[in-house]
């Protein structure tokens, strides 16, 4: 059996279809030795500080440095904590026995520097060995996936890609975590939320919102006509 990992249920159901994997399981779709299955984004993510013993915001944890960045299942936020969403648990759990049970893994994320990331962190969360290829496509049409399908490339040939993502994932959070909780301490009330990429993007919405509110209208001085040769006034 050959497992296809999409990124989302939908590309996986179009997927599904040109292989003949037609029949509907728990997590995947499967049929024609083909089993496709699907990652809901990101399933795996970074561990938070409390995975390394980090709890709360203090001075003294600052900065927060991990030795070796670890993986978990993705969390969200609850009363008591972030907590595992329990969907991604069993979506992962499903992948990985598809995974475990396959001769081949055809990796069918997005192309593109954050698909190769979704896969490769699942991948290495289920400390998975068996040997995968890359379908490449940039549109879901029935030609389209049917010639990525007849040119599937080695998986290793992505590797430089992928290196440049979990650089990035790894970036994202030295800057979200430590930035956030330094200026949370700094300010002493409330909880102030940066990172590399919302920070300065809220830098210029602020900015353009405050060029806005400091406008003062002027006069624009006499207007001027010019007539053209058919008598119309510009």
């Amino acid at each position: 059996m050959k497992t296809i990992i999409a990124e989302k249920p939908s590309v996986a159901r179009e997927i599904a279809r040109i292989v003949g994997a037609t029949k509907r399981e728990e997590g995947y779709f499967s049929g024609n030795g083909y089993a496709v299955t699907w990652a809901y984004g990101h399933l795996v993510q970074l561990t938070m500080p409390e995975g390394y013993g980090i709890h709360g915001f203090a001075r003294e944890h600052l900065p927060i440095l991990p030795d070796t960045f670890t993986l978990q299942p993705r969390h969200t936020k609850t009363e008591k904590g972030y907590k595992p969403e329990p969907s991604v648990v069993t979506q992962i759990r499903i992948v990985g026995k598809l995974f475990e049970e396959s001769e081949q893994i055809v990796v069918a994320t997005d192309a593109g520097r954050e698909g190769e990331l979704i896969f490769r962190y699942l991948y290495s969360y289920l400390n998975c060995r068996t040997p995968f290829v890359r379908l490449w496509i940039s549109s879901l049409t029935d030609k389209a996936i049917r010639e990525g399908l007849r040119h599937l490339e080695e998986g290793n040939r992505y590797d430089r890609l992928y290196h440049a993502a979990k650089a990035r994932s790894e970036a994202d959070w030295l800057v979200g975590i430590n930035a956030t909780q330094a200026m949370t301490i700094a300010a002493g009330r409330g909880t102030y939320s940066l990172g590399r990429v919302q920070t300065p993007t809220l830098a210029m919405v602020c900015a353009r919102y405050w060029e806005h509110k400091r406008f003062t209208p002027e006069p624009s001085g006499r207007c001027i006509y010019l007539r053209t040769a058919q008598g119309n006034r510009r």
